[in-house]
């Protein structure tokens, strides 16, 4: 796809115009994935996400003992007695590396894990000591990092732990999903700065409850899962939302109309809070029967927001923030430095570097238009760099973009589809 210069960004002569049809959600994929691998029978799920997260996730369920096929477009997993050892790689995938080792705890071996040069800089040490102290043995040679292992006995105590999440909403949902399957289930209580992405806890715990779990989240920043099985369910996967945003976004920068299928008409996805941030943008946004249509208008207003509950949106925000007609600000966001890369710093440096003026604070971005030229974007091996990257490219003449590859971590069909709706 791409070359040592990049892959040129499609830039359109007019407005872009289309239908798109964006492949499953990988937050529901690899919950219900991991769900279905510690639940009382087998599940089968349709629409799940095949791309390299996905990818990642059942090949370490497999590596523990799951059985894993696929006929038809149907994935069936069928528990199995979770053993090791066995090696777990997690890529760059946020949802392996911290919503496996609480499973692995439940098998009896040991179970190794390491990923990306990357993740290994990403801290673990919140998950790691929160399985410690329900009773977990853990060997990471006191880094809080990977590579480590997990040493299981078949069982975990569980109970009581307290932890600081405000790292990361993945803490608390990795103790949710497993925590069932603990012999005293889970009481997790938060102590920290506010918990972000909270769409992503109501999905964890609402996926719990669908498959017969108790779960109490009524007392703020405390989530009890009371021990118990976890029924098996066979479900279909919504369409990822937040990888509908830079199509979304290319109706807005361009003043064209794209609507994006099967959107769901009630959903726990955080990229469901794109119908308001794009309307605050200036466009209209309507859904309908056939999904969500957005459409641009002859501007772009500026923004003030708040993304703590949606930070995974932010680089292609930050795409169409850039290219407004006042300065916007984007607030609640101080995580994403410890996400893929550090997001903040890596947007204020490639959009600086086309004739942007993006400034880092201390929990955001404070972004004022100026014209943009074109140049080498680069994605830091982060799928969400190089959407943001596409959006700016859909208006700005010799944008390249370093390492489109990147996408197939959520998408590997991103640079096809892209190109077909910019015509």
């Amino acid at each position: 796809m791409g070359t040592s210069e990049g892959w040129p960004a499609p830039r359109p002569a007019g407005a872009v115009s289309g239908r798109v049809t964006v492949p499953g959600s990988k937050s529901i994929s690899n919950r219900a994935l991991i769900l279905a691998a510690i639940a009382d029978g087998p599940s089968t799920l349709s629409g799940l996400l095949a791309a390299r997260d996905t990818a990642l996730m059942r090949a370490a369920l497999v590596s523990l003992g799951v059985g894993i096929t696929e006929r038809d477009g149907l994935v069936t997993v069928t528990p199995g007695s979770l053993k090791g050892p066995a090696a777990v790689d997690c890529g760059l995938a946020g949802t392996v590396m911290r919503f496996v080792p609480p499973v692995a705890a439940l098998a009896d071996g040991i179970i190794s894990f390491d990923g990306d040069p990357y993740a290994r800089e990403r801290p673990m040490n919140v998950i790691l000591g929160a399985l410690r102290t329900l009773g977990v043995q853990i060997d990471d040679q006191g880094t809080g990092r990977m590579p480590y292992a997990v040493s299981g006995s078949g069982a975990v105590r569980g109970g009581k732990v307290t932890l600081d999440a405000s790292g990361s909403s993945q803490f608390v949902s990795a103790l949710l999903l497993a925590g069932a399957r603990y012999d005293e289930g889970v009481d997790i209580r938060h102590d920290g700065k506010p918990v972000p992405s909270q769409p992503h806890l109501d999905m964890s715990a609402g996926m719990l409850r669908e498959r017969g779990v108790q779960v109490d989240d009524s007392e703020p920043n405390r989530w009890i899962v009371a021990p118990g099985p976890i029924q098996a369910k066979d479900s279909a996967i919504e369409p990822d939302l937040s990888n509908a945003a830079p199509f979304l976004a290319a109706a807005v920068v361009t003043g064209g109309a794209v609507t994006v299928t099967g959107w769901p008409t009630a959903t726990t996805q955080p990229g469901d809070h794109l119908r308001d941030i794009f309307a605050q943008f200036g466009a209209d946004v309507a859904l309908g029967d056939d999904g969500l249509t957005v459409r641009g208008t002859e501007r772009i207003s500026g923004v003030d927001l708040d993304l703590s509950e949606v930070g995974e949106l932010t680089p292609v925000i930050t795409a169409v923030a850039a290219l407004a007609e006042g300065p916007s600000y984007l607030r609640g966001i101080a995580h994403l430095r410890n996400h893929e890369t550090d997001r903040l710093a890596a947007l204020e440096q490639e959009f600086n570097a086309l004739g942007g003026d993006v400034t880092q604070t201390a929990d955001g971005l404070e972004i004022r238009p100026r014209p943009l030229h074109g140049g080498l974007f680069g994605t830091y091996h982060d799928h969400r760099m190089a959407h943001a990257a596409a959006v700016a490219g859909l208006v700005v003449d010799g944008l390249a973009i370093e390492n489109i590859e990147t996408t197939a971590k959520t998408m590997p069909e991103f640079p096809e589809l892209w190109s077909v709706l910019a015509g």
